[in-house]
């Protein structure tokens, strides 16, 4: 519990004092220190920015919140085109700048949101805490990202569901063994919302500003950092299946994404995933 208070205190938009959110009330050329934890999660968020041509993009704030996903209202009415390109206008991975432990931005408008890749990270946090302890195994999860060491009590292998992508969340789709790996899945089918017929879901599109409309409807990924897995699987997510799966096999990662069809799903597999599968 001390340790996720901690992360909290360092990455959390919702409290006004964390490290972060007194980083986003900077002007520029002033500066913050911040603990070493926020500076390895903002440095892998704009690795992988740079490794998934800005799919990802951890100052995506004012397009999650023009679209009503943040803490703002849904919207009455789809953003016009000058609202999207106003909200683009206002992020910029690039205004970040690190210094040792300072933060600074060129941009006052720019807002860093962790939360495609801190919830992981706060399970990493977990996971090494009981290292310390040298058990023989482990499974730490929050809110659908998980860490698995080792075996469970009885010596059998940790087997972890991933679940169909339907609303309802009861349909098993695939039962894996992650052996010592963390996991991290990412979907379209909870948090959505529709306007005159058409289905608005709460993965956007940093590079087009528009939520994504592609049949990609679940992404799941396993890594030996949960936090590093969270982020991809967001990223590929807005990515779609073909260059997700081109993305997956030139870095060498075990994915596994479902697509909707029009008849049920269709299930792909990258080449590092085949070997968790039963």
């Amino acid at each position: 519990d001390m340790a996720l208070e901690q992360v909290n205190d360092q990455m959390s938009t919702y409290r006004p004092d964390s490290e972060l959110s007194r980083f986003n009330q900077l002007k520029p050329g002033q500066s913050q220190a911040v603990s070493a934890d926020t500076i390895t999660n903002i440095c892998e968020g704009i690795r992988l920015y740079q490794l998934t041509d800005g799919a990802l993009d951890i100052t995506l704030g004012p397009l999650v919140n023009l679209w009503g996903f943040g803490p703002d209202k849904r919207p009455l009415e789809v953003p016009s085109a000058e609202q999207i390109a106003n909200a683009k206008a206002r992020m910029g991975i690039d205004a970040i700048q690190i210094e040792g432990d300072r933060l600074s931005k060129t941009q006052s408008s720019v807002y860093v949101d962790l939360s495609s890749i801190a919830k992981g990270f706060g399970v990493d946090k977990v996971a090494r805490l009981l290292d310390k302890y040298q058990p023989k195994g482990y499974l730490v999860e929050i809110g659908g990202e998980i860490s698995v060491k080792g075996s469970k009590g009885d010596g059998k292998p940790w087997r972890v569901a991933i679940e169909q992508p339907a609303d309802n969340g009861l349909a098993v789709q695939q039962v894996i063994e992650p052996g010592t790996m963390a996991m991290a899945t990412s979907g379209d089918y909870r948090n959505y919302y529709e306007e005159d017929g058409q289905r608005f879901t709460h993965i956007i599109d940093p590079r087009s500003g528009f939520p994504v409309e592609h049949r990609l409807a679940s992404v799941t990924v396993l890594h030996p950092q949960c936090m590093t897995a969270d982020g991809f699987a967001t990223a590929m997510m807005v990515m779609g299946t073909e260059a997700s799966l081109a993305l997956a096999e030139k870095e060498k990662l075990a994915i596994m994404l479902i697509e909707k069809q029009d008849e049920g799903f269709k299930v792909y597999y990258s080449s590092a995933f085949k070997a968790f599968v039963d």
